[in-house]
């Protein structure tokens, strides 16, 4: 028996949108970091450490994202 989507309610599309993210979501290897990536994320992490005053305020990234 398929589902009729149009047929359920908002709230229920809603929740069933959230159990498909989850389910995607919930699945570690489709997320897995190469080992480039993970070695970029410490490095990353390291330089923040040391100066916690370097890199960009969230507004900042957006506006340089949106060209505001």
């Amino acid at each position: 028996m398929a589902i009729q989507i149009q047929e359920l309610s908002n709230a229920e599309r809603i929740l069933l949108a959230e159990e498909l993210w989850d389910s995607v979501a919930n699945d570690d290897h489709l997320f897995a970091l190469t080992d480039e990536q993970k070695e970029l994320l410490n490095l990353r992490l390291a330089k923040y450490i040391e100066d916690k005053e370097s890199g960009s305020s969230w507004s900042e990234v957006k506006n340089r994202i949106t060209g505001e």
